[in-house]
């Protein structure tokens, strides 16, 4: 009975016929760029090649079209005419355009012109940004599979997009592809490229953009291993007319290799090394990277002035200095033989005294420690009081030196005087 009455209740309506219907934005799309391409490739072909129009067709099909999802497609047809086949070739049974960079003129003027419509495209639609910097450096690792004409092109359009910000200089990691950098292709994309970038901005523009993502240092990457020297580098975008960015790799490598020796020195130092060791080891040093006397005796200086824990007092600094520059003197002796270099060591005395302020008494005592060490010598301190001194606390230490000096001097008088007797 009571099964019967179970049997007997309405049975509940099923969803069965509505199963398969989903909300629209449920709705998967197929992902097909054949379609998005055709629709750009009709509306370039409407426009011919005005690049206003192009920018105003860009700018309005955004609206109906998924540049988000297609960003990859929209930008090998701006650049290459159509979608591009790995490798960088197009693919043949695609239609394609002649509205592109590589089909339009090769000069900086049209190159401009372009950059222009990629700058409008990515100010109206700001999360083209990053799809536009992943489509430039898959186009820098498909370099062999263009023409020379087609890389130029390319190139110019990059620098110019580098110096106008829309691109940022972390895109060059491409351009150290080992295949790319061992058949020259790297080194030669980098002389078109550098030549639009400093001629929109300058050398320095170019250096701070460099510098931001730490690529100032590994421009010499573009050339094989066995080419990678300050020489090669120079001679190389010297001859391409880029003077220039030779000169600041030649600083950049300057300032690394002083880094560098700064470093090394102040580590042989508190490790206690002879003496005759740092001074081969930085003698070595000076031929390699071709560092000057008058720059080491400054690093030497500032090497052995941050290698202690000056005392506070004023009155037991300069006896503290004293004891301390007495068993460094060996060492700035060496590096002193010329007047030059004597000078140097006597301004960046000066500067240290006057920007640590308990050294201002101690300076004619550390100047008269190092004139009896040989390591100074009459004429550079004599040049050095007369005009060769810094601005810094001059009247302190012209006043400090005035005794001394008036005795160099006279002791001069006296020698030149007995030389005379003599003869």
């Amino acid at each position: 009975r009571v099964s019967f009455m179970n049997n007997q209740k309405p049975q509940k309506p099923t969803l069965s016929g509505q199963r398969f219907k989903t909300r629209k934005r449920d709705e998967k799309e197929r992902f097909d760029p054949t379609q998005f391409q055709d629709s750009i490739i009709q509306g370039l072909s409407e426009t011919g090649t005005d690049l206003e129009a192009v920018a105003k067709f860009l700018d309005a099909s955004g609206a109906k079209l998924d540049y988000r999802r297609y960003a990859e497609t929209l930008f090998d047809i701006l650049v290459a005419g159509g979608m591009l086949a790995p490798g960088g070739t197009l693919a043949d049974d695609m239609t394609r355009t002649n509205v592109c960079v590589f089909a339009a003129q090769e000069d900086l003027e049209t190159m401009q012109a372009f950059a222009q419509v990629f700058n409008k495209l990515i100010r109206r639609y700001k999360y083209l940004e990053k799809g536009f910097e992943d489509e430039v450096k898959k186009l820098l690792l498909f370099l062999k599979g263009f023409s020379e004409s087609e890389r130029n092109k390319l190139a110019m359009l990059t620098g110019i997009l580098l110096a106008n910000g829309t691109l940022n200089a972390s895109i060059l990691n491409s351009l150290y592809n080992e295949n790319l950098v061992k058949e020259g292709v790297s080194a030669a994309f980098a002389v078109k490229l550098f030549k639009s970038w400093i001629n929109e901005k300058d050398i320095n523009a170019v250096a701070v953009s460099l510098r931001k993502v730490n690529m100032d240092n590994r421009l010499m990457e573009l050339f094989p291993a066995n080419k990678q020297s300050v020489e090669h580098f120079s001679k190389y975008f010297t001859e391409a007319g880029l003077k220039e960015l030779s000169e600041y790799v030649r600083n950049q490598q300057s300032i690394g290799a002083r880094k560098e020796l700064q470093k090394e020195l102040q580590e042989q130092m508190s490790r206690g090394d002879p003496f005759k060791d740092i001074i081969l080891y930085v003698k070595e040093e000076m031929k390699k990277n071709n560092i000057s006397e008058q720059t080491v005796v400054a690093i030497i200086w500032s090497s052995v002035m941050s290698t202690v824990e000056w005392n506070k007092k004023e009155e037991l600094v300069a006896e503290q200095a004293i004891k301390h520059l007495k068993q460094y003197s060996p060492l700035l002796a060496a590096f002193t033989t010329q007047g030059q270099s004597e000078l140097t060591l006597l301004l960046k005395i000066q500067e240290y005294c006057y920007d640590n302020i308990h050294f201002m008494k101690a300076f004619q005592k550390i100047v008269v420690l190092f004139y009896k060490a040989e390591v100074l010598s009459e004429e550079p301190i004599l040049k050095w009081y007369k005009d060769a001194h810094l601005a810094k606390g001059k009247s302190v230490f012209l006043e400090q030196m005035k005794k001394f000096v008036e005795w160099l001097k006279n002791a001069e008088e006296e020698s030149e005087s007995e030389a005379e007797e003599g003869d």
